[in-house]
């Protein structure tokens, strides 16, 4: 009967040990979840730069209100210059910018009418083709149909007005 005791022991035993604890499932869960070195140097490194950044902004927004402060005076009195030097600087650029952005357009008219003569079938050069051969057909079609009634007309012009 001892031995019967003991030997259930020993199965109790062997049954606690292989059965997880609630514990030690979440540390077995925690560390295989764990981040590894190189996750870990780029959540620092993440951290680090954040910090930096937000640094910067605070110092930026810190320069920016102290110089407004002192120089917000001195562009008060000197804005009768200012205002219409801007707008002169703002309108000049503009032009400019304007100008090129047409001449872009131009290069790109005129490169896709130099490739389109050359037989090089442009993007949009199937439509163009279309679009001309329906332009050719109602021409073609308006004079039959003027030549089909134009004698018509006249004829009634005639019978209208006889000496005309």
């Amino acid at each position: 009967m001892a031995d019967r005791h003991s030997g259930s022991g020993q199965t109790q035993r062997q049954q606690r040990t292989t059965r997880p604890t609630p514990g030690s499932a979440f540390l077995r869960k925690l560390h295989d979840h764990a981040p590894n070195s190189t996750q870990l140097v780029g959540f620092l490194t993440l951290i680090v730069s954040g910090v930096i950044l937000l640094f910067l902004t605070g110092l930026t927004i810190t320069a920016t209100v102290v110089g407004l402060i002192f120089f917000t005076p001195l562009i008060l009195i000197s804005s009768p210059i200012w205002v219409p030097a801007g707008t002169i600087f703002f309108f000049s650029v503009a032009g400019f910018l304007s100008v090129c952005g047409f001449g872009m357009a131009v290069l790109a008219g005129l490169s896709w009418i130099y490739k389109y003569f050359r037989g090089w079938n442009p993007p949009g050069s199937g439509r163009f083709d279309y679009a001309r051969s329906r332009i050719a057909d109602t021409a073609s079609h308006m004079k039959d149909y003027a030549r089909e009634y134009g004698g018509y007309l006249q004829s009634k012009v005639k019978d209208a007005a006889p000496g005309a």
